[in-house]
């Protein structure tokens, strides 16, 4: 006789995979950091197109307790932001920045590749050396280079682990002035649009334009500096 089964119990599970694809997952899955495509080729048994199957497992995974997901062309096994609540731990940790690496942090953020000293002509004020090492241990900052200019200063950037640890998955992400502007965090009314966005916008003479905006927006990078990493 044939068991009928009951509409409430029955379980969808996921498409079968193939050898490889199966080789991809457990690769990721094994991995104890985000690996880009070149890597996990490097690892599997035969040679294919592994962003085809990247694809598939990151669908396969959409509605899942864990996520596949892509930040800055390497791919990990993430915990879905539907559950996250559920891996929080209510823990007290003293941990937050100085202003000063807030506003210098927010200059890389938009202004970089940026130098030291341009870093101080644009918050106006000198800071310590270690204001950058603090960052540069978090590993959201990093040296990115020298400027082709006398003395070739060390340029600065930011990292994978700064738009990993902000939930970013590209530089292109981040608020533009309008969006600051709409939620209050700057007087977009008073600031130059160029100054905001990704890639080189540090100008030498940008006399007028040396309004403390970056102070403006430590809660946006700071809010989640009260929470355990």
């Amino acid at each position: 006789m044939t068991k009928s089964k009951k509409k409430n119990n029955i379980i969808n599970f996921p498409s079968n995979l193939s050898q490889i694809e199966k080789e991809v997952e457990a690769i990721i899955f094994a991995a104890a950091e985000p690996l880009d495509i070149e890597t996990i080729q490097s690892k599997i048994s035969k040679k294919t197109d592994i962003e085809k199957i990247l694809l598939k497992l990151q669908k396969e995974y959409t509605d899942r307790g864990i996520n596949l997901v892509c930040i800055s062309k390497k791919w990990s096994f993430r915990t879905s932001p539907k559950l996250s609540s559920l891996m929080t731990q209510e823990k007290t940790v003293e941990k937050k920045l100085s202003r000063a690496a807030i506003e210098t942090l927010a200059i890389i953020v938009y202004h970089q590749p940026v130098t030291r000293a341009e870093i101080e002509e644009i918050r106006g004020v000198a800071f310590g050396t270690n204001t950058l090492d603090i960052l540069m241990e978090l590993n959201w900052v990093k040296p990115g280079g020298r400027k082709d200019v006398p003395g070739k200063p060390i340029q600065y950037v930011t990292t994978d682990d700064f738009l990993s640890h902000f939930n970013l998955q590209k530089l292109t992400d981040l608020p533009t002035v309008d969006e600051l502007g709409a939620a209050g965090l700057i007087d977009s009314s008073n600031i130059d649009n160029a100054i905001f966005g990704t890639g080189k916008f540090y100008r030498e003479k940008q006399e007028d334009k040396k309004e403390d905006i970056y102070s403006n927006i430590d809660e946006m990078l700071s809010s989640t500096l009260d929470k355990e990493e």
